[in-house]
């Protein structure tokens, strides 16, 4: 098994490459569906946030208001912080699951949006960083996404710095192309990763 952390700023492009990666055979680990799933009603972890930011952060229907909540600690790295202590050890738990689920010969892609902020570069075989400029960042949040560009701002100045993800690479997508030009790309990544995976080792036997 190969296990590959995807990461990379928001706005990105972050999701059509694991998409990509997926059509190519990876098995992807997707760390913000599991977020949402672990904050969903009738969970512990949406209990957790409850208590912490109160009622208002809920829907009518008892569902978590996640652009209410967004506002809220997007605007406040020390709020940020106690969402992360939160939801960050329910994702992890998740997550190792779904990777001892998958077979020894697979890859892994985990797609991690705060790999870089929350250290876990360590964690995988191979970092992926998806990379583009912060015009173009900003260009799809407001024109694909719908956001302010205040709250666009907002939330890429809360993330990693695009040196510090690019520091952690051990490949770079860039992705200032068109999707074609993209898809090319990842098709080249993805040979890559198979060719580290064939190369490595195969895990130790349970005797050992």
């Amino acid at each position: 098994m190969l296990k590959v952390g995807l990461t990379g700023g928001i706005g990105a492009g972050k999701s059509e490459v694991s998409r990509l990666l997926v059509e190519h055979g990876a098995v992807l680990i997707d760390a913000d569906r599991i977020a949402r799933e672990v904050v969903a009603p009738g969970t512990p972890g949406l209990a957790a946030v409850v208590d912490a930011f109160g009622e208002d952060v809920l829907t009518e229907d008892g569902s978590l208001d996640r652009p209410r909540l967004g506002s809220i600690v997007f605007a406040d790295p020390d709020r940020l912080a106690v969402l992360n202590s939160i939801v960050h050890p329910l994702v992890g738990a998740r997550s190792r699951e779904l990777e001892e689920a998958a077979a020894e010969d697979a890859v892994v892609v985990h797609d991690v949006p705060l790999l870089t902020e929350n250290g876990l570069a360590p964690l995988y075989d191979v970092v992926v960083v998806v990379d583009a400029g912060p015009e173009t960042q900003l260009d799809r949040l407001v024109r694909l996404r719908g956001m302010t560009e205040e709250d666009a701002r907002a939330r890429m100045a809360a993330q990693a710095t695009r040196d510090k993800r690019l520091e952690i690479a051990d490949i770079v997508i860039d992705n200032d192309v068109p999707l074609e030009e993209l898809q090319r790309r990842v098709k080249d990544v993805w040979d890559e990763l198979v060719r580290r995976a064939q190369a490595s080792p195969p895990p130790p036997s349970p005797q050992e």
